[in-house]
């Protein structure tokens, strides 16, 4: 076997600037482009006859590789017409794969023994060979599960933590029998990991998993550009680094031909020059690349840098932890902060300042004496991730700052299109209003329509989405826990939560900073609609048998928790006949956040004005009227187990057919004991709220509940919604005609355990996989995380938390001895296997 082919058709826009004027594949590292390391790498193992597929700018590579011939190889090259995929890619290459091959991308940096990967290819006789390697955080990858043999089980790209059942990941290296071309239709997007490898999967065709020892890293965005500078110049990758070892002792220094180091420079730890540079007295270089024809005058100090062909760094420049791009002129007493990012042809004026993080794109001029806090010309990069498990959130006004908003917006508006209609919201806070017109003007900058629902639940504004055609709505909220935060909300156009997918677009676009603005002509307009809430609350009344509530003779305390809702729900129970004591039924943005003590004690009031009014039950919302909490006639504060359990007997007890519910599988074994007696449907889901409502969505379920006080009734909206539980609530208590503490006697105990346990970032997917190894004889059920049943019905679940560094786990078990037996068991594995231990075996 000796044939190679090299997937080289990216765009590299993470790794922009620095990509704006060089594909992916031509980005050098250590002074020579990436994709010359793997064709090096291929050699090395015997595969010289190498088809390269090219897309985007093809003539970048072939221009420089040409026949390859001076690398000891031979180059041939396919460009593709259209992008279709890395399956499809390769599928419409195949008259030139006639024989088994090996497929690498050109953008990563590895020295794996592909010589062993291929040997154990043919002795598995396997269609395809996946080569794997693990990893600290597997996020990014695609997870990989194999058995014993090494044949592959289960494959999932790119996770959740909740997902993420092991470390060994996909490395996009893979050994191809050409009979497995005949799964890859011709002239489509057919992608590897999502479409190929399942359907050989379904097809039971030998596909292994091979673990490689060695060093790899998909150089993806510009952190993992210069990690891995540091590794090559740290010696965790064999790789051939261009030029001469100097004979110093102490010194780890490379130098090209015809460069000139003079006399007292100084030379720490890792240094690679190119060709034809010249070091100039004085100077200062720590673990750095300094590309060809490089000019370092006296006195400058470089560290931690790379620094592309063709630059010149004059007296007392101060360069630390950056990247510069070619052709670059940095001038005297310029200084450069951790983090720059400076393009292609960029002028750095005299004794100018750039501040951490910035990036500047090709072509700019920073003017002498200027200080540059921003991106020149697109805002800085935030964070590495924007969306988290509640939208995009960070501190008012610090974090969450009008530029950054009015880039989301931008973002958020070039990913949907021109003239889409977008439809925002917010609570009363001031800062949330500050946060919400930046937004907004985002938004019109790339020519999409803005409905501005202002002050509104976002139940209210979820609503209407789907009747006016809007492609999102964002929510711009105070946190309920920090009063130091804000939240951005988004919801898709049924109302659910934005799917990760558009959630990763959008941070595609945010990260790449340079969508189109619209023309002046073509930027969005902005209208406040009428009547929502009237809307809203003709279908909520619609939706339920509001007959029933008005012959009930109810009296109920409710908390608005200072919400919005307090202006909306008063006038709807009126017509419904409900007498309502209200607290807290007014808008104050100064108490939109409570933290534990104050919620504690609100739910300790609302018990005892229920008791002393004699009220039928009394419920606390959250601000955003998306969570509810209850407290019975004689003043029990509900947890939050208890009432999923009352609403979903409820909805068993008053169906009057069968029905179905979605629960996460964080919740009681006894729904299911409940909806034996009731002939109901019982589906478990993941944790997350989008997906129990998409799955209730899809099952034409009554009710998802997550458990923690959130409830949604998809037939009326597919989202979060206290307002018309609150509703249902009253109407099934109508029909059943029993008081609230009845119905908790109703319904079996349960002994559900929860407990929080430290485990570091880097170690999750090591615990994750040591946890598949460890029960892959017992029952196990992999929906969201991994959750392990015995044969009493007793279970625990092991999950990792998606934006801590925690697990959680989840017991019941019919007695307290088990639940502490099972918890102490598998605490103790987490523990160990953070250390990377081998997983016992059962």
């Amino acid at each position: 076997m000796n044939k190679a082919v090299i997937m080289a058709g990216g765009f590299g826009t993470r790794l922009r600037p620095i990509t704006c004027t060089t594909i992916k594949p031509m980005v050098p590292v250590m002074n020579k482009p990436m994709m010359t390391h793997i064709v090096e790498l291929l050699k090395r193992h015997g595969l010289k006859d190498i088809l390269s597929i090219l897309y985007f700018q093809p003539e970048q590579v072939t221009s420089y590789f040409s026949d390859g011939s001076a690398l000891g190889v031979k180059m041939s090259y396919v460009s593709a017409t259209e992008d279709y995929g890395t399956a499809g890619s390769v599928g419409f290459s195949r008259k030139h794969l006639k024989e088994p091959f090996l497929v690498i991308s050109g953008d990563v940096l590895t020295d794996f023994d592909l010589t062993r990967a291929i040997e154990y290819h043919k002795s598995k006789k396997a269609m395809i060979t996946i080569v794997l390697t693990r990893v600290d955080n597997p996020l990014q990858y695609g997870v990989v599960i194999t058995d014993r043999d090494g044949r592959i089980t289960r494959f999932l790209e790119k996770p959740s933590w909740g997902e993420v059942f092991s470390d060994t990941v996909n490395t996009g290296i893979y050994i191809i029998d050409p009979e497995a071309l005949k799964y890859i239709p011709e002239g489509k997007d057919f992608d590897f990991s999502k479409d190929l490898f399942p359907l050989l999967l379904k097809n039971k065709e030998p596909l292994f998993g091979y673990i490689a020892d060695g060093y790899w890293k998909d150089i993806g965005d510009l952190s993992e550009y210069l990690l891995a500078h540091r590794d090559v110049l740290e010696g965790r990758v064999d790789v051939n680094i261009p030029g001469t070892r100097m004979n110093v002792i102490g010194k780890d220094v490379i130098t090209g031909e015809n460069t000139v180091i003079e006399d007292h420079v100084e030379l720490r730890g890792g240094v690679v020059v190119g060709k034809n540079c010249l070091i100039k007295r004085g100077a200062s270089i720590a673990n750095s690349i300094i590309g060809d024809n490089c000019i370092v005058e006296t006195n400058a100090k470089i560290s931690g840098s790379i620094i592309w062909n063709d630059c010149y760094v004059g007296q007392h420049v101060v360069i630390k932890e950056s990247i510069i791009g070619k052709q670059c002129r940095i001038l005297n007493n310029a200084y450069v902060s951790e983090g720059v990012v400076i393009a292609d042809e960029c002028h750095i004026g005299e004794s100018s300042m750039l501040k951490a993080n910035i990036k500047i794109w090709p072509h700019k001029v920073v003017d002498s004496g200027s200080t540059l806090a921003t991106s020149l010309v697109w805002g800085e990069k935030w964070n590495k991730y924007l969306f988290g498990a509640t939208g995009i959130s960070g501190l008012g006004n610090i974090e969450i700052t009008p530029e950054f908003a009015a880039k989301i917006g931008a973002a958020c508006g070039a990913f949907f299109g021109k003239q889409a209609n977008v439809a925002t919201s917010r609570d009363s806070h001031k800062t949330s209003r500050l946060i919400n017109r930046a937004l907004i003007s985002g938004i019109l900058s790339c020519g999409c329509n803005v409905h501005d629902l202002q002050v509104m639940p976002p139940p209210v504004a979820r609503y209407q989405l789907p009747a006016n055609n809007h492609k999102c709505c964002i929510h711009t909220r105070k946190s309920p826990i920090d009063p130091k935060m804000i939240e951005i909300k988004f919801y898709d156009s049924n109302g659910m939560a934005l799917s990760v997918s558009k959630q990763k677009a959008i941070e595609r676009f945010f990260f790449r900073e340079d969508f189109a603005r619209a023309g002046c002509e073509e930027t969005g307009t902005i209208h406040f609609p009428h009547r929502t809430v009237d809307i809203y609350c003709e279908g909520l009344l619609k939706f339920i048998n509001a007959e029933s509530i008005r012959q009930t003779p109810f009296k109920i305390v409710i908390d608005y928790a200072y919400g919005a809702a307090s202006i909306i729900l008063p006038q709807l129970l009126g017509q419904l006949g409900v007498e309502a004591v209200s607290l807290n039924a007014f808008v104050d943005e100064k108490r939109l956040t409570q933290d534990p003590q104050m919620f504690s004690t609100s739910l300790r009031q609302l018990s005892n004005i229920v008791q002393s009014l004699g009220a039928d039950f009394g419920v606390m919302f959250d601000a955003s009227t998306e969570k509810i909490h209850l407290v019975d006639e004689t003043g029990r504060i509900l947890t939050d187990d208890m009432l999923l359990s009352i609403m979903c007997y409820l909805v068993m007890k008053t169906a009057n057919e069968k029905t179905a519910i979605t629960v996460p599988v964080t919740a009681s074994k006894i729904i299911e004991e409940m909806a034996s007696k009731f002939d109901c449907k019982v589906i478990r889901t993941k944790t997350t709220l989008r997906n129990m409502m998409e799955t209730a969505l899809a099952e034409k379920a009554t009710l998802a509940g997550d458990g923690v006080g959130t409830y949604g009734f998809p037939m009326f909206q597919p989202a979060s919604d206290g307002m018309v539980t609150l509703c249902k609530l009253l109407e099934m208590l109508a029909v059943v005609k029993k008081p609230l503490s009845d119905i908790v006697k109703e319904i079996p105990a349960s002994r559900l355990i929860k407990v929080q346990l430290p485990c570091p970032w880097e170690c999750k997917g090591t615990v994750m996989r040591n946890l598949i190894e460890y029960t892959k004889n017992l029952h196990t059920d992999l929906i969201d995380g991994v959750k392990v049943y015995y044969d009493n019905k007793d279970w625990i679940l092991i999950i990792p938390d998606p934006d801590r560094p925690f697990f959680h786990l989840y017991v019941e078990t019919s007695t307290e001895e088990a639940s502490n037996r099972l918890i102490k068991q598998y605490s103790d594995n987490i523990r160990n296997w953070q250390t990377a231990a081998e997983p016992e075996e059962k």
